[in-house]
C-alpha cells in the first residue's frame, strides 16, 4: 500500500476547481496506479475530512514539438475531484485562495 503523500501529488488550483470549493468539490493531480478507494483514504488521513465521492480520469499527452520539428508528447496524468459530505469541514488548504 501506498503512502497517502505518493497517492495525492497536488492540488489543481485552476479558476474551475476554485469555483467547485465553495461547494466542496475538490481538484488533486494523483498518481495513474491510484484507484478510487485509495484517494479516498489519502484525502481523508491528509485533511482529516470524509469524503462523499470520488470522480477520476485520465488527461492525455498533448502533441509538442521536440526541437528541429520532430513530433512528441507530454506525459500522461490522472486528475481526481473529490467532493465532500456536507456535515464534513472544508479543506483549509482551498479557503485563503477563494
Amino acid at each position: 500500500m501506498a503512502i497517502s503523500y505518493d497517492v495525492i501529488l497536488r492540488p489543481l488550483l485552476t479558476e474551475r476547481s476554485m469555483a467547485g470549493a465553495a461547494d466542496k468539490k475538490y481538484a488533486f493531480e494523483v498518481a495513474r496506479s491510484a484507484g478510487k478507494i485509495e484517494i479516498r483514504k489519502a484525502v481523508e488521513e491528509i485533511f482529516g475530512v470524509k469524503v462523499a465521492a470520488v470522480n477520476t480520469l485520465t488527461v492525455p499527452g498533448k502533441r509538442k514539438r521536440m526541437g528541429a520539428g520532430r513530433p512528441g508528447l507530454t506525459k500522461k496524468w490522472k486528475k481526481a475531484y473529490v467532493t465532500l459530505t456536507e456535515d464534513s469541514k472544508p479543506i483549509e488548504f482551498f479557503e485563503g485562495m477563494v
